[in-house]
């Protein structure tokens, strides 16, 4: 029982900005910012004392206009930018009791590598797009230290099939796949070291909506038969509805909002969710 009421992720006051903050701004907690910008040095306080828990199993979604700091926040965790404070332990890393910020570009590298695995909303920062789509589910796997080409083939294949990408086109590069196939050889990628923890972000936007369904009900079969935990990040309420089990909601850098997404949708307690919730009526 303990092992569904221990987080496996845990995130304390992360923040992240862009410059170097001045006398203005530096107290954050005034009224001298305009949204999460301050007008006398530039500065962009993206992530704003953001914590929060992810548990085994569960879908977290992260809610919010562009700008609000949502996707900043993913590729914190995913070690694409570095933090500029906060700390994150994650369970089955050092039996949770290392700080993952603060440890060394090598095992940064282990964590992405072996704990994380992330899809982007553009296949092109996730994927190489002139490997063949089982060739990149191969570079994962070399990555975390697999040399046997035989298994890597098997394991490559079985994941392809596990997203509906024909056996056929396998061999191909994913440039020549459609944008919700690209999504899904990100996604067969993204899973092939049975990472405990899935990170999405935004991995519908600009897909048709029919192939939208499809990539929805392939991410909810996946964490139903996996019983993986994932954070998935939307400006869209209709996904964050169909997927998750609670929601924080994000605006200017700062969670404003949290709670079980039904909760939320029913019963919206900030003006600004309120707000999202009534245009999604």
């Amino acid at each position: 029982m303990d092992d569904f009421v221990t987080p496996i992720l845990s995130l304390r006051q992360l923040n992240k900005q862009f410059g170097p903050g001045c006398v203005n701004c530096r107290e954050h907690s005034n009224d001298r910012l305009i949204k999460n910008f301050c007008p006398t040095c530039g500065t962009v306080y993206s992530c704003q004392d953001i914590s929060f828990d992810l548990y085994p199993g569960e879908v977290l979604g992260i809610v919010g206009e562009s700008g609000s700091g949502k996707s900043t926040l993913m590729r914190c965790l995913y070690f694409d930018q570095e933090v500029t404070s906060g700390e994150a332990y994650i369970r089955s890393y050092k039996s949770g009791s290392t700080n993952i910020f603060s440890e060394s570009a090598q095992q940064k590298r282990y964590i992405r590598n072996h704990v994380l695995g992330k899809v982007y909303q553009n296949p092109l920062l996730g994927l190489r797009m002139n490997f063949s789509a089982i060739g990149n589910i191969a570079e994962k796997l070399i990555a975390a230290g697999n040399r046997h080409v035989g298994a890597m083939e098997q394991r490559g294949k079985a994941l392809l099939e596990h997203v509906n990408i024909p056996t056929y086109r396998m061999k191909e590069a994913p440039k020549n796949f459609s944008g919700g196939m690209q999504q899904r050889v990100q996604i067969a990628k993204a899973l092939s070291n049975n990472p405990p923890i899935l990170l999405l972000d935004e991995v519908t936007t600009g897909l048709d909506l029919s192939v939208q369904a499809s990539v929805l009900d392939l991410i909810k079969q996946l964490q139903r038969d996996l019983n993986i935990s994932i954070i998935i990040v939307s400006h869209d309420l209709g996904v964050i509805r169909m997927l998750a089990d609670r929601t924080l909601v994000m605006l200017d850098g700062r969670v404003v909002e949290q709670g079980l997404t039904d909760q939320i949708l029913e019963d919206p307690q900030h003006s600004y969710t309120q707000q999202l919730v009534h245009s999604l009526v």
